[in-house]
């Protein structure tokens, strides 16, 4: 047997170097063109074949700007850059009749989502087309052949090449996620053998922690198209909403014994919100692409696997915005070559499909250009006269900033809003004038508003390929009226400011800060950091005609560093800032608790440390990492799992293990983390972390067993019947102790959560010590099993035990969930500045 796999792995490689040494441009190009021979091909700049190396980012952007140069196809442009400070590019790619007329067509194009539009003819009106590369950078094939296709685009002549371009304009992002194509570039090439070895167990294929798959802070970019959080998610909107695209496509890829993936997917798992239409329209793409596919002898699938419901990915946002997006999955070489099922998978076979499938696309948009602009047109027609009359009102009477953040996002979207006129109060809630937005329902982004106002418990399948649910006034914790009238609404915000706050007076006696608003923490930290001595309330009280909660900030004139001039201006610096308002008082007698009472505690600096490497989620890991760098402008510490056994804990008051897809840490590094604990530590844990820590005698945790049993459900259906005990994210009610540390800054007895894993705890039989609780109906929106849903009934996400002089925190829930769940950081907040007063 030895000698039998010997010799396999012998002619694997042979076939590979055979092939790799045939490589040209021949086996990518069609054959039948000719080619400009004034436009440089890849290899006159890259110095090699696409496919024969792993093309990193800035190699990539000097063989685009130089076919900019040279062709007046092209335009490019930077649209922004990235957190490591590349260049966001983007190629606009047409006839040169239509560059220089390009302004006047994007006026044109973008007059069909306006109010009478149904005047204008598309008949002579080319079509616009999004082609995106790489989202995910370890997916590289993508990016790769986009070098390939706009050589193609740039070169390419005769009579097939010029109706092309005369009847599309092409917005060309070759990499649309230039940190992590750099970080995976570096590790498959230095990886790289001369005599490639397609083994599937070379390091080549097995990438360091956290992978390219990411950007930056670790996110998964395709997730943000809704949310739009990200720099690069940003760049990208503008673009969108610049030309409004008819057609975008997102280059992906899979698992390695895979085919080619195109859209449509599968129909039931479509929203309800897509138009039927949209997906009629997928299907006939579908066609030009398998024709070319059928030509080219690879295999593809179609309607399986993956799906068009969460509108926060790359190839479903278009769906609800008058577009068609589709999803491109190339099976994954995640090197130069690997063995698989279907044989040998090399790099630039890869790279051939998905150039192959970039090229299929712009046919089926050319010959499909008429029912393509037709279709956006009747879209936007259609979302007007299906629009209800009024209004959707958000806001919070103690949260100006969080409401701020929300109407942010749909700024950006090009959503219209507007002050609101007067104060006025829904169903108990109060909403105030210079807090709350207003949006006319009569408008033309009325779908996607919907689309993110949404709640939804019903649905026509139970499996989702990601989130089923994503409510952003919930998801932002702010109060919410979703049938207002429309004669609330102000005027229209044409330039959104942050809300405006008064100054802060001066006093010499101290200063007050509550602690609803979003951005109190970085407030908090500004003020500790510069070793000014700081106090929290643990009860309510009031002065005059203002009530104080729980969690208000107390900062004392006397006894600081700071004389009292000096610490004015700094408190006025950090109000300015943080946008917080801080405010000076001159007298200790308040109603409720005094200022001098011992129900003010001292608040201590914060030295935070995160646990990340193999085996973290990385995406959990980012998302504190970018909360607390670039929200709350807060040094972290990322600790790696590498080197733990050495590091030096005593540096730290406070250390967040994320959740861990594996055994991330073990026996000993549990011992370390247990004295740092009973020397004064709070060490705070995500969601599987739970039963780490009751492995590890961190805490009494007790999990609900799942007890599920298979009824008549057949071998064909079991993956079904699994999947659907999963939770792949929805919303959920628990009741909140506002008086518990945990909860300050919260102004409800109700708070909404997602979540997003099955790990149930019980409540303990002392209910102070359960102050967040799921509630006995507590879904609010989104998906879950019927005996998902009986289990977590009464549940705790949120457990908390002391360990000596330090403290153990738990969260069974994400409360950073990709950086726009803004309503359930501050959860995290206060296990960092108060878990001592637990």
């Amino acid at each position: 047997m030895r000698y039998i796999i010997t010799a396999l792995s012998l002619l694997f490689c042979l076939q590979f170097q055979a092939q790799e040494k045939d490589i040209s441009l021949d086996y990518y190009l069609p054959a039948d063109v000719t080619y400009n021979q004034e436009i440089p091909t890849p290899q006159d700049i890259l110095g090699y074949i696409p496919g024969e190396w792993h093309v990193s980012h800035d190699l990539l952007l000097n063989y685009m700007r130089e076919l900019a140069r040279v062709s007046p196809r092209i335009n490019i442009e930077t649209r922004g850059h990235t957190y490591e400070n590349r260049p966001l590019i983007l190629l606009t790619i047409t006839s040169e009749e239509n560059q220089e007329n390009i302004e006047e067509i994007r006026k044109n194009h973008l007059a069909l989502t306006e109010e009478n539009a149904s005047s204008i003819e598309t008949e002579d009106m080319p079509v616009v087309v999004n082609q995106g590369f790489s989202i995910h950078g370890n997916e590289a094939s993508g990016t790769n052949a986009a070098l390939l296709v706009a050589y193609y685009l740039a070169a390419a002549e005769g009579p097939e090449i010029e109706e092309l371009l005369n009847n599309t304009v092409i917005l060309f992002d070759p990499s649309m996620n230039p940190d992590g194509l750099q970080r995976f570039a570096y590790w498959a090439n230095t990886n790289k053998s001369k005599n490639i070895n397609p083994d599937p167990q070379d390091r080549e294929y097995s990438e360091v922690w956290p992978g390219g798959r990411t950007n930056h802070y670790w996110f998964d970019m395709n997730r943000d198209w809704l949310p739009v959080q990200l720099a690069e998610s940003q760049a990208r909107l503008t673009t969108f909403h610049k030309w409004h695209p008819n057609i975008l496509t997102d280059h992906h890829e899979m698992g390695s014994n895979s085919s080619f993936f195109f859209q449509p997917g599968i129909p039931s798992r479509t929203h309800p919100l897509t138009p039927q239409t949209n997906q009629d329209l997928t299907r006939e793409i579908g066609t030009y692409h398998a024709a070319a596919f059928d030509e080219l002898g690879s295999f593809y699938y179609t309607e399986e696997n993956f799906d068009d419901f969460y509108y926060g990915k790359g190839s479903t946002f278009p769906d609800i915005n008058g577009s068609i997006g589709i999803l491109f999955e190339q099976a994954s070489s995640r090197g130069h070559a690997q063995e698989t099922d279907n044989g040998i998978l090399t790099f630039p076979f890869t790279i051939r499909n998905q150039f192959t499938a970039a090229l299929s696309t712009l046919e089926a948009a050319n010959k499909m250009r008429v029912k393509l602009l037709n279709y956006q047109r009747d879209f936007y027609k259609n979302a007007r006269n299906s629009a209800e009359k009024g209004a959707w009102v958000f806001g919070s009477s103690k949260d100006a900033s969080s409401a701020y953040e929300l109407a942010k996002i749909l700024k950006k979207h090009q959503v219209k809003i507007h002050e609101l006129k007067e104060d006025f109060e829904s169903g108990g809630k109060q909403f105030k004038k210079g807090n709350t937005y207003v949006v006319p329902k009569d408008q033309r982004q009325h779908r996607l508003v919907e689309a993110m106002f949404e709640k939804r418990t019903e649905f026509q399948d139970s499996l989702f390929y990601d989130i089923s649910a994503w409510n952003f006034p919930m998801a932002f914790n702010l109060d919410f009226e979703e049938n207002a009238r429309i004669g609330n609404a102000g005027n229209e915000i044409q330039d959104l400011k942050k809300p405006e706050i008064a100054e802060t007076e001066r006093s010499d006696y101290a200063y007050l800060m509550e602690w609803h608003d979003f951005y109190a923490p970085k407030a908090l930290n500004m003020i500790l950091e510069k070793g000014i001595r700081t106090k929290v309330g643990m009860k309510e009280f009031s002065l005059g005609n203002t009530n104080y909660d729980y969690g208000t900030i107390l900062i004392p004139v006397q006894n600081q560093e700071l004389d009292h001039g000096e610490l004015h201006e700094f408190l006025q610096k950090v109000s300015s800032e943080s946008n917080v308002p801080i405010s000076g008082i001159n007298t200790g007698l308040t109603s409720g608790i005094n200022l001098g009472s011992n129900q003010f505690r001292a608040v201590e600096p914060a030295k935070v440390a995160l646990i990340v490497g193999e085996g973290i989620t990385p995406y959990d890991a980012g998302e504190i990492w970018h909360l607390f760098d670039q929200r709350y402008d807060m040094k972290i510490t990322k600790l790696d799992t590498r080197n733990f056994s050495r590091a030096d804990l005593s540096r730290y008051t406070d250390i967040i293990i994320p959740n861990s897809w594996g055994n991330a840490l073990g026996k000993n590094e549990a011992d370390k983390l247990k004295t740092w604990v009973k020397n004064g530590g709070t060490l705070i844990g995500y969601r599987n972390m739970a039963r780490w820590f009751k492995r590890h005698d961190f805490m009494d945790v007790e999990i609900k067993k799942d007890s599920l049993v298979a009824e008549d459900i057949s071998f064909e259906e079991r993956r079904d019947f699994t999947g659907a005990q999963g939770i792949g994210g929805a919303i959920f009610e628990a009741k909140t102790d506002r008086s518990h540390p945990v909860n300050f800054g919260y102004k409800d007895d109700e708070i909404a959560l997602f979540r997003n894993t099955t790990i149930f705890v019980e409540a303990d039989e002392q209910s102070y010590k359960n102050p967040i609780k799921y509630t006995e109906e507590p879904l609010l929106s989104g998906y879950i099993s019927k005996p998902n849903l009986d289990s977590i009934a009464g549940t705790v996400p949120f457990k908390h035990t002391g360990m000596s002089r330090g403290n153990v925190i738990l969260f069974t829930d994400n409360t950073n969930f990709r950086a726009f769940w803004f309503g359930t950081n501050k959860l995290l907040m206060n296990a960092i500045f108060f878990g001592d007063e637990m």
